[in-house]
């Protein structure tokens, strides 16, 4: 008879292939893990660290305490030009984003011929590297021998100066931004797809066609989808730099000055670490706020057929 206490032989031989599958699983995630805390996690709590120092990286850091954060709120006009740009361009270019990403995905969900070389179309540009993408558009919208005011010359319209103008640079990069739609178009096109046929016929059984079954039927369904593509698009709005970067650099007269183009010319072309990691933690906290506004209100909107926001 077995002593109390005694463990079996199965289980102590269960509990060490359980240990051993879990040494290699972590072993097999290390590099990962590694450049994580390396790349990624260190750097963060760094720059948060940084935050509450002035760095000029040529000179020791001086701890400032809350000094950049006041600084930003009440002695630097470029900090709420950079505020207010980045609004206007979230609060245009994302509705674009979206509404466009779902146009095509309708698009390209129709049973027509060729329709998986219309798909590759569309994606293609959002794959293509953002310098490359700017280079290009700064080409086009050259006022002098630009592509863009060539066409409307032909037209008999003669074309602004698109980057150089206080009135259209920043449209000209909202434009621009929907060149990159092709990933919201390839998630709306699968949320199209999975919307079960049956609810579709029943509509249409019950006089739902055309654009009455498309608001009533599938845009509810798509909700989830629209959600995701929504909390995606409004990141990348705040987060934009490439193209006011590579065409503008913040002009003229800072009217494409976004918030990540600022914060990168205070790191590195002032030599402002500290003031910049501070407005890194800000920009953090302004996605943070916006997406949890976010979720809240999809509860008003969103669907789910499976579940409830309340499970």
């Amino acid at each position: 008879m077995q002593a109390a206490g005694e463990r079996t032989p199965w289980l102590t031989s269960r509990r060490r292939r359980r240990l051993k599958q879990a040494i290699e699983g972590y072993l097999y995630i290390s590099p990962w893990i590694l450049g994580f805390i390396l790349f990624t996690g260190g750097p963060v709590v760094a720059s948060f660290v940084l935050s509450f120092f002035d760095w000029r990286m040529i000179e020791p850091p001086r701890w400032v305490g809350f000094g950049n954060y006041t600084t930003m709120f009440t002695a630097d006009p470029l900090f709420t030009k950079s505020l207010i740009v980045t609004l206007n361009y979230v609060v245009v270019s994302v509705p674009l984003q979206v509404g466009f990403a779902l146009l095509l995905a309708v698009l390209v969900n129709q049973k027509v011929r060729l329709v998986g070389v219309w798909r590759t179309v569309f994606y293609m540009p959002s794959v293509a590297s953002g310098v490359a993408v700017s280079v290009l558009w700064a080409w086009l919208l050259n006022p002098d021998y630009g592509l863009i005011n060539e066409i409307l010359q032909f037209f008999g319209i003669t074309g602004p100066a698109w980057l150089t103008s206080e009135q259209f640079a920043l449209p000209a990069l909202i434009g621009i931004s929907l060149w990159n739609v092709g990933g919201g178009m390839v998630i709306f096109l699968a949320g199209l797809q999975g919307i079960p046929t049956e609810l579709l016929e029943a509509s249409e059984l019950d006089g739902a066609k055309g654009l009455t079954r498309f608001r009533y039927v599938t845009l509810p369904l798509l909700s989830p989808v629209t959600f995701f593509n929504l909390i995606l698009a409004v990141i990348g709005g705040v987060q934009a730099f490439t193209q006011a970067f590579v065409m503008t650099q913040g002009g003229p007269l800072n009217s494409t000055l976004l918030y990540a183009l600022y914060l990168y010319q205070n790191a590195f072309a002032y030599l402002k670490m500290g003031y910049a990691s501070a407005l890194a933690w800000f920009m953090f906290l302004i996605i943070l706020v916006i997406t949890l506004v976010q979720f809240r209100l999809a509860r008003t909107w969103v669907y789910y057929e499976a579940g409830s926001w309340d499970r």
